[in-house]
């Protein structure tokens, strides 16, 4: 059913406004995510995991080669996977501009202990070695 040229331009103009006050929202709704396409493509992988884990069982009454190629796709899935639910991860979160010049904000004492936390203590640690601050 077509749109006459009126509901058409109504249509541009509520898509407008809703890109406008939210463009998340907006961009969920769009179909163009790319936050759906690597979880499609983390539980794709998932699928391969679980398929290599059969070839390698598989493998030990049939055949070395299809263990072998069963971990082998293994390996290629998770990676994969971790690969795409990273970047879901950080698709969900803003993005947090980082200068690579001057000292990076102090996390507080007793968070959530990410890794990057813990690199950031690293770094310190080892900046104040080098100037000769034990």
């Amino acid at each position: 059913m077509a749109l006459s040229e009126q509901e058409r331009k109504l249509l541009e103009q509520l898509e407008a406004s809703l890109m406008a006050e939210d463009p998340k929202l907006a961009d969920t709704l769009s179909g163009s995510s790319q936050i759906r396409i690597h979880r499609r493509r983390a539980a794709i992988a998932g699928i391969g995991f679980v398929a290599g884990v059969v070839l390698l069982m598989l493998g030990v009454q049939i055949h070395p080669a299809v263990s072998v190629g069963g971990f082998l796709l293994m390996l290629g899935a998770a990676l994969v996977g971790i690969n795409s639910w990273q970047r879901v991860g950080n698709d969900d979160q803003p993005a947090k501009p980082r200068s690579s010049s001057g000292p990076r904000p102090s996390s507080p004492a007793g968070g959530g202990g990410s890794s990057s936390d813990f690199m950031d203590k690293l770094e310190e640690r080892w900046r104040r070695r080098q100037q000769g601050d034990f």
